[in-house]
């Protein structure tokens, strides 16, 4: 008999390790005696939540938090007794009446604070939006108004997007598989779940037409024990036990869950057929993981330019101008900044309308990148201002530099068939000078520019370098 193994999403690598020492833990004297008083310890869990876990038929606790939840007790010297329940909220009441003094595998959440304490991770999973094929990428939660989201009850999940995303309609179920059922069918616009339980029952269900749509920053699981809060030496007991467990017991443990296993005589066909299944479903998920990081990276551009010119924006500026402070401070090299406005602006947009101000606007944002020298960086500072920074440069260099950006525009053949100009303001960094401080004066500057009859360009050059 042929044997075929096929690892799944956590199966990074193959060759996994023997299994680790036996491991003593070194145990307070009150620690050990709370040990010797019990014999077993009760823990209530999900009956219903492969591939972390579940109760089968038998009773018994199987699944990837199973298998950690018993590693940990073995290491700690406990029995561990399981409270059946009929679904996950029927454990949370098991729990908050007392009847179990654990819970098995969960985040840790302000509500249940009130009567838990909890261990350190035992399991870190990301959790993820999963959508119909044809859904676009969600880059923003907070802006999906009025989206129906299907979230098993009594999760962590619900509880923080109920509470974080008011605008979003929850659909509550019973179960993973049936938040994932809701979406497969149409009947639920998304719903975010554990990255590996959702690949664990797309593939196992055959909803191939899901894909990852996105992910909620600061929503990765970190599954923890949950003890009753009357039990702290219970608590610090675990939390030692788990500090023995090794990244390739956590490995093996996932992987014993988590691949495609199939036992073949000799039908080869069913192998392949599942090798082909995983593998799109595998790709998949890589190609969506992938889309997701360009989509991040292409948003962090956005993030840092202004829509409307292609100029770094107020928030990249500001970034940019504390680098470039701190360098000219360290090696005790001149800076100065250019602050520029456009004359009558609010004429151009009242005469010719919105639009040829949006294309002024722009030609003024060409102009002063192309009289940008190397280390210059230009920026739209707000409406109709800009900053360029001049390292490298002092007061006198600025000024003249500010100068031919006024020719340059007084020169230029702008879309709406009016001149324009601009006027400027120009401030070097001296000895006691801040960023604040450093704008104020250009700002002030600009003013005066403006005050004496626009058009031109004036320095400020009350505070001296020293």
């Amino acid at each position: 008999m042929a044997r075929f193994l096929c690892g799944g999403l956590l199966a990074l690598y193959v060759g996994m390790a023997g299994a680790a020492a036996e491991t003593t833990l070194e145990l307070s004297a009150a620690e050990r005696a709370w040990l010797a008083e019990r014999d077993s310890v009760s823990v209530c869990v999900d009956p219903d939540w492969l591939p972390f876990e579940m109760l089968n038929a038998r009773g018994e606790h199987e699944g990837i938090a199973a298998d950690l939840l018993r590693l940990v007790a073995e290491r700690a010297g406990l029995q561990l007794q399981v409270v059946p329940s009929r679904d996950w909220d029927a454990s949370l009441v098991e729990s908050k009446a007392g009847r179990c003094q654990l819970l098995s595998f969960l985040n840790q959440t302000p509500e249940r604070d009130a009567w838990l304490i909890f261990t350190q991770p035992l399991f870190t999973d990301a959790n993820v939006l999963i959508a119909r094929e044809d859904h676009p990428h969600v880059v923003n939660l907070s802006a999906l108004v009025g989206a129906s989201v299907a979230l098993p009850s009594g999760t962590s999940v619900e509880e923080r997007i109920r509470h974080d995303f008011p605008q979003l309609r929850i659909i509550r179920t019973e179960t993973d598989a049936q938040a994932l059922a809701l979406v497969n069918e149409g009947k639920a616009d998304l719903t975010i779940r554990s990255l590996t339980m959702a690949a664990y029952t797309i593939r196992h269900e055959g909803w191939f037409n899901l894909k990852i749509a996105g992910q909620v920053s600061g929503f990765d699981n970190q599954f923890r024990i949950g003890v009753l809060n009357s039990e702290p030496l219970l608590r610090d007991i675990l939390d030692k036990a788990i500090a023995t467990v090794t990244p390739v017991e956590l490995n093996q443990i996932a992987n014993r869950h988590v691949p495609i296993r199939v036992e073949a005589g000799t039908d080869y066909r069913l192998v392949v057929q599942l090798v082909v299944v995983f593998s799109v479903v595998l790709l998949t998920s890589l190609f969506w993981i992938g889309r997701l990081r360009r989509v991040n990276e292409q948003l962090h551009i956005k993030s840092q330019t202004d829509a409307l010119t292609g100029l770094a924006n107020r928030a990249a500026l500001d970034g940019r101008f504390a680098v470039a402070l701190e360098q000219a401070r360290r090696y005790h090299r001149p800076l100065s900044i250019v602050m520029l406005d456009i004359d009558h602006f609010k004429r151009i947009n009242d005469e010719f309308g919105h639009q040829t101000g949006d294309r002024v606007l722009r030609e003024i944002a060409g102009l002063l990148q192309s009289c940008l020298r190397g280390t210059d960086a230009v920026g739209r500072w707000g409406g109709e201002e800009f900053l360029v920074l001049c390292p490298e440069t002092n007061g006198q260099q600025a000024e003249v530099f500010a100068e031919r950006i006024c020719e340059r525009v007084r020169a230029f053949s702008f879309g709406s068939g009016q001149p324009q100009s601009v006027s400027a303001g120009v401030a070097e960094l001296g000895p006691a000078d801040t960023a604040d401080s450093l704008l104020r004066r250009a700002d002030a500057a600009l003013y005066r520019a403006k005050r004496d009859g626009r058009d031109r360009v004036c320095r400020d050059a009350s505070v001296e370098p020293g």
